[in-house]
């Protein structure tokens, strides 16, 4: 008997030896002449990767038993009915009433068939193909409800936004020496007040755009400015967490509003309340008394931080919006969160009150929308999407919305519409890099004629419409086929 000796095996290399033959085959690779050809296809690896790749994704319907073969019963023929137009009325063999019957029947089918016969050759084609459900249920509700819809869709007008002239920058004032984050006008239209990246807080003459004053106080960047028409105060806050009220007759900080636990990035001041209220990077917005310096309550719920806060008199008195992509509208009374608003998809970093109407706007890097008071109920969205982020809107009272973006570019809108009517972007100033170009805030006067900026490139820029433009040099160039499909949200 004699037994099959086994071949000898090769012995296994160790790590070394692995990682020697791996440096090797690495030098051949690297010193060899046809670096740049490609590799050779190795057909066994392409099939081993080819049935790995079956094995993945058909492994479950690879085997699997035929399917039962249904048997189709035989439907039995219909019998023949004899037709009433073939039948032969004799006066002999039927009496009166059974004629009568008879011809009412043929005269039926005989109109049935003619109104058959004159129906459009579209309508036979929509029913064959099985489109025309809407036609052929006529007699029941839901189809005559649908067919309305159906009819009151395409045939919905949008209505032709009014022509605006456009805006152009008319003046470029020059003084910081960082990036300009906050902008406020004065109630009485003579002066506005700018704060900046810099740490400084400077007033600026309205009309001749001079530097008229000057402050320091903080000791971070200068995010939000208000100021208030009931008191010479101004409130300022910033970086530094703090919230600072400054007194216009003395030019000084008289109160300073301690409670937030980081960055604090918007203020805003009730109309008819000694009531400020501010909201920052610890995703609350604290209200807080003027005159006491007391925190009356805190308004939680935003889970990121508070970007930009609108108040107004009427119900909700305080709006508040969050990079979590939220808006929330506050019962001050309460303290309590009226409705929460969640169409947006990105975080709607600035909104705007509109001066006559009661209704706002947000915008954010998805849309700007539009908002009925007082429950926050969503009315439109804009035509056009910004094409980038939106940091900052303002509204006159001719119904003419600026949004400011960071790319550099203004956004001019019809409020009515929500119809862009121009796209504008300044020129960097020289000395800035061409990315400084971002536009941080803007506000209008209080005549609505003037426009004020504040921009990454270290300038406060003054626009105004342009006096010689007309509805035939700057035609309005509005294509409602564009617009036919909007979303919704």
């Amino acid at each position: 008997m004699s037994f099959a000796v086994p071949a000898p095996r090769a012995p296994r290399e160790s790590q070394e030896q692995l990682k020697i033959r791996a440096q090797h085959l690495e030098t051949r690779d690297m010193f060899l002449a046809n670096y740049g050809l490609r590799l050779p296809v190795d057909d066994k690896s392409t099939q081993r990767k080819l049935a790995l790749k079956i094995r993945a994704e058909y492994a479950r319907v690879q085997h699997m038993e035929p399917p039962m073969p249904v048997k189709v019963p035989k439907q039995p023929k219909p019998a023949q009915q004899p037709s009433v137009q073939s039948v032969e009325i004799s006066d002999v063999s039927l009496s009166d009433d059974i004629k009568a019957k008879a011809r009412k029947t043929s005269s039926q089918s005989k109109s049935t068939a003619a109104l058959i016969d004159d129906l459009p050759e579209t309508t036979n084609q929509a029913s064959r193909n099985g489109a025309g459900a809407l036609v052929l249920h006529d007699g029941t509700k839901g189809a005559s409800n649908s067919r309305a819809l159906a009819l009151g869709r395409s045939k919905r007008k949008m209505d032709k936004p009014e022509w605006r002239a456009p805006w152009k920058v008319s003046r470029v004032i020059q003084g910081h020496l960082g990036w300009v984050r906050s902008v406020a006008v004065d109630p009485a239209n003579e002066w506005f007040v700018t704060g900046s990246a810099d740490r400084t807080i400077k007033i600026w003459d309205l009309a001749a755009g001079t530097l008229k004053l000057t402050l320091t106080g903080h000791i971070g960047v200068i995010r939000g400015l208000c100021v208030s028409d009931r008191h010479p105060y101004m409130f300022s806050v910033g970086d530094d967490k703090m919230v600072r009220c400054w007194d216009l007759e003395y030019n000084k900080v008289i109160r300073s509003y301690h409670g937030h636990l980081s960055g604090v990035f918007a203020c805003s001041l009730h109309p008819t309340l000694d009531v400020l209220v501010t909201g920052g990077r610890d995703s609350s917005a604290r209200v807080w008394d003027v005159r006491t310096k007391a925190q009356v309550m805190i308004l939680t719920g935003h889970e990121h931080t508070v970007c930009n806060i609108q108040t107004q008199a009427a119900e909700p008195q305080v709006i508040t919006s969050s990079h979590d992509s939220t808006i929330r509208c506050w019962d001050l009374k309460t303290g309590k969160t009226m409705s929460n608003l969640t169409h947006h998809k990105k975080s709607p970093r600035a909104m705007c009150m509109h001066p006559t109407e009661y209704s706002w706007s947000s915008g954010g890097a998805d849309n700007v929308k539009y908002w009925k008071c007082p429950r926050g109920e969503f009315m439109r969205n804009a035509l056009d999407a910004p094409g980038g982020i939106i940091n900052t809107m303002a509204v006159n009272q001719d119904g003419v919305q600026a949004c400011g973006l960071d790319n550099g570019y203004m956004h001019f809108l019809d409020w009515k519409t929500g119809f862009k009517f121009q796209e504008i972007r300044a020129p960097p100033q020289p000395g800035s890099l061409d990315s400084e170009s971002g536009i941080f805030a803007c506000a209008f006067d209080q005549t609505g004629s003037r426009l004020i900026t504040a921009e990454a490139d270290k300038t406060v820029k003054i626009w105004k419409e342009d006096p010689t433009a007309t509805e035939e040099s700057h035609p309005i160039n509005f294509n409602p086929h564009k617009y036919k499909r909007r979303k919704r949200f």
